[in-house]
């Protein structure tokens, strides 16, 4: 049996995505990975600040964007219009022939409103079915596809969604036809023993040591969907997680969280 090819799929966020520099030297980074590969971006920094400035105040519960009308609105126009076409643009310039993307896109991400008694997220989606074999035919054509953080329902409306968690989905679908590297890169070296020392990494993060940094306070907030996203793509076929900052894209960097069994 023929070896899976390579597919590296990346997330960014944080504060990489407001520093247009930072943006600029990871877009280049990413630009040179060989093989075939996927981006996925965030952006909620933006999007809290843009909603802000038209009077809509932001509401968070354990890391994750409670979204009603209006901030599902400004989702919309910074995730998929703004950000999503400006990355797409760059990557274009680095002679990376991207596409940008949200779920509605080739029904690529279907998504359900999320269902929870005892929080209500608004217009949120979880990921119900990834048309990977679309996908198979896009990076085969050597088309880099950029994915926004929104979805849909398939009956016409449009959810925001965890960005860490499409990046995770997407990693997991794809590995039926590929073997995939899942990375997660953010304005940290990785993750952090102590969220005031940067040099305090954590190189190998087991789930049982999760765990335990979890019950300890240690890992919190918006740490924690990032890193249950990577135990759950592990388990489901994932080759190689890492969490960590730009650098980690570079062939000789190893300043970063790698997420084992």
């Amino acid at each position: 049996m023929q070896d899976k090819p390579q597919l590296t799929v990346v997330k960014i966020g944080g504060n990489v995505i407001d520093n247009e520099q930072a943006l600029q030297a990871f877009l280049a980074d990413f630009s040179q990975i060989e093989g075939y590969k996927i981006l996925v971006h965030g952006g909620g920094k933006i999007a809290t600040k843009t909603a802000e400035s038209l009077g809509i105040t932001a509401v968070f519960h354990e890391g994750r964007r409670i979204t009603d009308k209006p901030m599902l609105d400004v989702a919309v126009m910074t995730y998929a219009g703004l950000i999503n076409k400006n990355i797409t643009a760059q990557l274009q310039a680095l002679n990376n022939n991207a596409m940008g993307f949200t779920g509605a896109d080739g029904n690529l991400i279907l998504s359900e409103k999320r269902k929870n008694a005892a929080v209500d997220f608004g217009f949120v989606g979880d990921v119900v079915n990834v048309n990977a074999s679309l996908l198979d035919v896009l990076l085969r054509q050597n088309i880099v596809p950029v994915f926004s953080a929104i979805t849909h329902d398939g009956n016409g409306l449009l959810l925001n969604t965890n960005a860490d968690t499409i990046a995770s989905t997407l990693a997991v679908s794809c590995s039926h036809y590929f073997n995939v590297k899942l990375l997660y890169c953010f304005e940290k070296k990785g993750v952090l023993l102590n969220a005031e020392n940067e040099d305090s990494v954590i190189k190998n993060l087991t789930f049982e040591a999760y765990q335990d940094l979890r019950e300890q306070k240690v890992i919190h907030s918006g740490m924690l969907p990032k890193l249950e996203n990577c135990f759950n793509a592990l388990q489901q076929g994932v080759s190689q997680i890492g969490i960590g900052s730009p650098e980690m894209l570079k062939k000789d960097n190893s300043i970063f969280t790698l997420i084992t069994a």
